[in-house]
Formats: C-alpha cells, sequence, structure tokens
C-alpha cells in the first residue's frame, strides 16, 4: 500500500518545477493526477509522466485566475475521475525585482489574481464534494518570505501572506467536515523559473547564504506535500512547514 493509493490530487501550476515533482511524486504513491498549468506542453509532458506511473492523468490548460475555467476543470475531474480527494494550490508566478515603484496597477493585480484569486475560487470549487464525502486535503504553496520579509517582491510576499491566513481562516471552517488544510512555504529551490529569471550567478549567491549551502531539490518540497496530504498527516490541520536549510529559523 502507498499513502494515496485510490486518491485524487488536483496540483494546479504542475507542468514544471515543483508542481510537476509533486505529481510525479503522488503519481509513484498511487494517486491519480488532475495536471493544470497554462503552458501545453509542459503540461502534457507532466501528464505523460503521470500516465508512465500507472497511473490516470487528466489535464486543463486554463489560467488559474479564470474562475469559470477552474469550475468547470473541477466538474471534469469528479465526473472523469470520480471525486477529487485533494488539492494543492502550487500555481504561482515569481517576484517582481523592481522595487516599490516600479511595481504597476497591472502587475500587482496579476500577482493577485494567480495566487490569491486563483487559490481561493480554485478551492470554493472544490470543497461540496470534499463535504459530501467529509474528506479533503487543502494544501497551500506559500514562500518561506512570508514569514521574513525580503528586500524586494513585496507584491509576492503579500500575496504569499494571504496564503498563510487562508490556511489557517479554512482549516477552522473546514474541519467539521474532516477537511485538512496546511501550508509549506519553500525557501530557496533549484527550479527552472529562478534560473531563467536572476540566472544561475546570482542564484547561486543566495544559496551560498543557507546554512545548508544549497538550495532545495523540487522534490524535497514535494515530500512535505505529499505527506501532509497522506493519511499519516491525518490529525494535522491549520499547519505551516517551511522547508529552507535553516536559513529561517522561526519559533510558533
Amino acid at each position: 500500500m502507498n499513502g494515496l493509493d485510490g486518491k485524487v490530487a488536483l496540483i494546479t501550476g504542475s507542468g514544471r518545477g515543483m508542481g510537476r515533482a509533486h505529481a510525479e511524486l503522488m503519481a509513484e504513491r498511487g494517486a491519480d493526477i488532475m495536471v493544470h498549468d497554462v503552458r501545453r506542453e509542459d503540461a502534457d509532458e507532466t501528464a505523460a509522466l503521470v500516465r508512465a506511473k500507472g497511473r490516470r492523468a487528466i489535464v486543463s490548460y486554463s489560467d488559474v485566475a479564470d474562475i469559470a475555467a477552474m469550475r468547470e476543470y473541477v466538474k471534469q475531474g469528479e465526473r472523469d475521475l470520480g471525486r477529487i480527494d485533494i488539492l494543492v494550490n502550487n500555481a504561482g508566478i515569481g517576484a517582481e525585482r523592481s522595487g516599490i515603484e516600479g511595481v504597476t496597477p497591472e502587475w500587482f493585480r496579476r500577482m493577485l489574481d494567480i495566487h490569491v484569486k486563483g487559490s481561493f475560487f480554485t478551492t470554493q470549487a472544490v470543497v461540496p464534494g470534499m463535504k459530501a464525502r467529509k474528506f479533503g486535503k487543502i494544501l497551500n504553496v506559500s514562500s518561506m518570505w512570508s514569514m521574513t520579509g525580503n528586500p524586494y517582491g513585496a507584491t509576492y510576499i503579500a500575496a504569499k501572506s494571504a496564503l498563510l491566513g487562508l490556511t489557517r481562516a479554512w482549516a477552522l471552517e473546514l474541519a467539521p467536515w474532516n477537511i485538512c488544510v496546511n501550508a509549506v512555504a519553500p525557501g530557496s529551490v533549484y527550479s527552472q523559473m529562478v534560473i531563467e529569471r536572476d540566472g544561475l550567478e546570482a542564484a547561486q549567491k543566495r544559496w551560498d547564504l543557507i546554512p545548508l549551502k544549497r538550495p532545495a531539490q523540487p522534490e524535497e518540497i514535494s515530500y512535505a506535500v505529499s505527506f501532509l496530504c497522506s493519511p499519516e498527516a491525518d490529525f494535522i490541520t491549520g499547519q505551516v512547514l517551511s522547508q529552507n536549510g535553516g536559513f529561517a529559523i522561526v519559533g510558533i
């Protein structure tokens, strides 16, 4: 028996990076996967990897901030795969590097739309089915920066902080239906998005400041995500786990 045998997981932003790692690990552990990403080629590759592990996969290429499209995808998942047991709100975009003066209203709106609006309304769409079955796992992907701050990326930090607030509120609201809501708040992760945005040299300078002297690999974040969505975490709700290599050591 694997920890997620027979479960169905919707993972937003699962075309590459951490999202793909979550999908692959959950599939290895027995879950069928609802792959989602705006990048068609990436989403299709993730679905193929899931199927290669012997699990079912369906795919959506919709924008996570498109409420109607995400509601339709939830309906498709419940119809084609029978139900949705797990939601991982993983979709996101990287932080701005401009400082406060460079943030436009369009950028501000897009940052909040993807991280907060997308997560909120996708969760809203899956909750009725979870309530009916009296079971569910919701996992929000936040950031270490939501706990520590950072000299740049204020809109990103605001959005990721909102996810922590939603985690705590939903944990209490949904507990009567046996729905557990938790979050991870990763520190530096070696990902394609980071390299594309900052370049390897700049990223390496930040990684050198981490006590463990390296970034996390995406699958190291996925181990915690998979655990929090498994039966082993059935008594854990409203909590935040930060995998950051010792860069931020915070109290409760």
